[in-house]
């Protein structure tokens, strides 16, 4: 299926580029996300219309992801959670709880740009953590996991 991107994909294209992918992708993901239109010569002479347009609203959404990875440089956080005496958690700390506490610092990320590609925290301590505001725009956080007091801690 051939399809032209509306805004940049990671690993796919830049805006405008008109590429192949497998009919599924394109029909349940890229086309309903409004990632991309069908490459019809319909949609070619509409996107040719909006291309100015599309060009500057990609460049908002890049400087908007760029100024929030400035106010993420450096940013630790700090995490409590129910610990047993060898640090590890009961439980685990994920995608939502970082993003949780990364609002509460002042910055408004969502739980689905934090990246945990060995999965959820699962001890105390601190983690460096990846949050992906956009395609071309990646900041590192760091995430201090500490014991909830009252815990017996051996």
């Amino acid at each position: 299926m051939d399809v032209i991107l509306l805004e940049k994909i990671h690993r796919l294209g830049a805006l405008g580029d008109r590429v192949t992918v497998s009919a599924g992708y394109g029909r349940n993901y890229l086309v309903p996300q409004r990632k991309a239109v069908p490459a019809t010569p319909d949609n070619i002479a509409r996107f040719e219309e909006q291309r100015a347009e599309l060009e500057r609203a990609q460049a908002d959404a890049l400087g908007s992801a760029t100024a929030r990875a400035e106010a993420l440089k450096d940013m630790v956080v700090t995490v409590t959670a129910k610990a047993g005496a060898e640090g590890k958690l009961f439980g685990s700390v994920g995608t939502a709880d970082i993003a949780a506490a990364v609002s509460a610092a002042g910055v408004t990320i969502e739980k689905r740009e934090v990246r945990l590609p060995n999965g959820a925290l699962r001890e105390v301590g601190d983690f460096a953590v990846e949050v992906h505001l956009h395609a071309d725009v990646d900041a590192e956080i760091t995430v201090r996991i500490v014991a909830e007091d009252g815990i017996a801690q051996g």
